[in-house]
C-alpha cells in the first residue's frame, strides 16, 4: 500500500484483515481486495467464550483472559508482516462491560501486535449490516437484519447500502444460556423463562421496527447458522423451505426439550462448538420472531468481520464513514461553519509546524474532525460549552468511532480551552501537541471573522513544552488574546509543561 498526501489509496491488489473479538467466538479474516470487491483469502476461529469468564463483578476472571490472549496469539501469527493500516480489530458486548477489559486490551493488543477497538452497540449494528449486505443478492426492498451474538443482540433495518433504525440490546446466547442453562440441562420452564426475558428486551423496540417496516428478514453469526443448519438437516422447516421458519423453531424447541440436555443432543447438523450456547441462543430467536411477528427468515453469510472490511475498505477510497459523522454532527449540532472552516485550517496548520510535517495522517484527521465540532456543546450551553462538547462526544452514537476514537475527540474539545488539570494525560503524551494546536487556533481566531492572522512562529520547547513567537504590535493590537495567551502559560505549567510566549518586533 502507498501513501499520498491526499489520503490512503489502494494499488490493483491489496490485503485487509479485520479481527472480531466477539462474546462467544474471536474470528480473523483475510481479504483480497480486487478494485471494489473483497475476496476471501483465509480465516481463522477461535471458541473463546469471553463471556462465561465475566463475573457477577463484571470482571474477566484469569482463565477467560488467557483464552483470549492466547487465541490472538494465534491471529498475530497469521496477520505478521502486515502494515498496520490494514488491519482493523473490534471488540463487542464483554469487552464493552468488562471493568477490567483495559488489562485484557492491554495484554491483547501484545499478543495480536495491532490495536483493538471496543465498538459500541450501534456501531457494532451499523457494521452487522454492512457485511451481511455484501454476502446477499442486491435488492431494492428494505430488509431486516438480526445477529444474535454471544453478549448482544443487534437489530438494523436497512434499504440498500444505508441502515436507517440500528440497535443493541444487552442479550446473548452465552449470558443467556449461563443465566438459565447453566447445566446444559433444558425443560419447558427454563425455556419458557429465557424467552419471556428476552421478549422483553426486544418488546422495547419492536413498535419502532414494525412502524419503519421490512420486506425480508435476515440472520447473522453463528447463531442464526446453527439454527438455521439444525432446521434445515432435520427438515424440520414446513416443506423443506430454507433457512428459519417459526414452525421449525417450536419444533427444535420440543427436540431440545424432550432430549432434556444440550449435551444429549445428538442430531444431525449439530455442532460441537456451538451446542453449549444453543438453549440461549434459541430462546432470544423465539423471541423476536413472536415479538417481531416473524414467520421466516433468511441466513447471511456476512456479519461483523465483513462489515470491518469493506468499511477498511471504504476509509482508503476516501469513503470513511467518520467524515460523514463529523459533518452530520456539525449540522445536528448548529456549528457555525465558517469559524469551524478557520480553526480546522490554522490548527492543522500549527500541528504542522510542530511536527515540523512528519505527523501521522491519523492524528492530523483528528484534530481536524475535533475543530470541526469544538463549538457542538454551546448548542446545549454557552457556559463551559467545551465540557457539553466533550459529553456530547463522549456518549452519544457516533458511527465509525470507536469508544478509544470518541474518547480521543472528546479530549480534544475539552482540552482546547480552560484548565488542563481536567484531562489527566501523562505529561508526555502525544495528544498534547494535538490540544496545544487546537487551543492555539481557537485564540488566534477569536475575533471570528476572516482578518488575517500575525506572521507567528511555532515550535516545540524541548521535551516539555511549547513555545509561540507572535509580534509585539499584534499582540498590543489584541489585548484581550494577549492576556489570555499570558492565562494559558500558567494553565500548561500546572500540568508540568511550559507554554513561552514571545514578542518579536517593537510595538506600537
Amino acid at each position: 500500500m502507498r501513501h499520498s498526501n491526499s489520503g490512503w489509496f489502494l494499488m490493483e491488489y491489496e490485503t485487509i484483515a479485520a479481527v472480531d473479538l466477539g462474546s462467544n467466538s474471536f474470528r480473523l479474516q483475510v481479504g483480497r481486495v480486487v478494485e471494489d470487491q473483497i475476496y476471501p483469502l483465509d480465516s481463522l476461529k477461535e471458541t473463546v467464550r469471553l463471556a462465561s469468564g465475566l463475573t457477577p463483578e463484571k470482571m474477566l476472571d484469569a482463565a477467560s483472559l488467557k483464552r483470549g490472549w492466547e487465541a490472538l496469539g494465534r491471529f498475530g501469527e497469521r496477520l505478521r508482516g502486515l502494515n498496520g493500516g490494514v488491519v482493523r480489530a473490534v471488540a463487542t458486548n464483554t469487552l464493552r462491560v468488562a471493568k477490567n477489559a483495559d488489562e485484557f486490551l492491554a495484554g491483547g493488543e501484545a499478543a495480536l501486535g495491532f490495536p483493538i477497538e471496543v465498538i459500541a452497540g450501534r456501531e457494532e449494528a451499523r457494521l452487522i449490516y454492512i457485511g451481511a449486505i455484501h454476502s446477499l443478492p442486491p435488492a431494492p426492498h428494505k430488509r431486516l437484519v438480526v445477529d444474535i451474538g454471544g453478549g448482544s443482540t443487534e437489530f438494523i433495518i436497512g434499504k440498500k447500502s444505508e441502515s436507517m433504525l440500528m440497535d443493541s440490546l444487552y442479550m446473548g446466547c452465552v449470558s443467556y444460556t449461563l443465566r438459565y442453562f447453566p447445566d446444559g440441562k433444558v425443560d419447558k420452564k427454563r425455556l419458557r423463562e429465557a424467552q419471556a426475558a428476552a421478549a422483553k428486551e426486544v418488546e422495547l423496540i419492536a413498535h419502532a421496527y414494525m412502524q419503519q417496516g421490512w420486506k425480508e428478514a435476515v440472520g447473522s453469526s453463528g447463531t442464526a447458522r446453527s439454527i438455521a443448519d439444525l432446521l434445515e438437516q432435520n427438515q424440520l422447516n414446513p416443506g423443506n423451505v430454507t433457512g428459519i421458519t417459526r414452525t421449525g423453531l417450536e419444533k427444535l424447541a420440543t427436540m431440545l426439550i424432550r432430549t432434556g440436555s444440550v449435551y444429549a443432543f445428538n442430531v444431525p447438523g449439530a455442532r460441537a462448538d456451538r451446542l453449549p450456547v444453543l438453549p440461549g441462543g434459541l430462546a432470544i430467536m423465539l423471541a423476536v420472531f413472536d415479538e417481531l411477528d416473524l414467520t421466516r427468515m433468511n441466513y447471511a453469510d456476512g456479519a461483523l468481520r465483513l462489515g470491518v472490511l469493506y468499511d477498511l475498505l471504504g476509509r482508503f477510497q476516501q469513503n470513511d464513514m467518520r467524515d460523514v459523522t463529523v459533518k452530520q454532527f456539525a449540522r445536528r449540532y448548529q456549528v457555525e461553519r465558517k469559524q469551524a472552516v478557520r480553526v480546522r485550517r490554522t490548527a492543522l496548520e500549527i500541528f504542522d509546524r510542530l511536527t515540523e510535517g512528519a505527523a501521522e495522517e491519523g492524528a492530523a484527521q483528528f484534530l481536524g474532525w475535533a475543530a470541526t465540532l469544538h463549538e457542538i456543546g454551546i448548542s446545549v450551553a454557552h457556559s463551559s460549552y467545551h465540557k457539553h462538547g466533550a459529553y456530547i462526544l463522549s456518549y452519544a452514537d457516533m458511527p465509525g468511532f470507536s469508544n478509544k476514537e470518541q474518547a480521543l475527540l472528546a479530549t480534544l474539545v475539552l482540552g482546547h480551552r480552560g484548565k488542563l488539570e481536567r484531562l489527566e494525560l501523562p505529561r508526555k503524551d502525544a495528544t498534547w501537541r494535538l490540544i496545544f494546536s487546537l487551543r492555539l487556533a481557537t485564540l488566534l481566531h477569536r475575533s471570528r471573522d476572516d482578518r488575517d492572522l500575525p506572521a507567528y512562529h511555532v515550535a516545540v520547547s524541548g521535551d516539555d513544552g511549547f513555545i509561540l513567537e507572535i509580534p509585539a504590535r499584534w499582540l498590543a493590537e489584541n489585548p484581550w488574546t494577549a492576556a489570555a495567551l499570558e492565562e494559558g502559560v500558567q494553565f500548561w505549567k500546572q500540568v508540568g509543561l511550559t507554554f513561552k510566549v514571545k514578542a518579536i518586533g517593537k510595538g506600537k
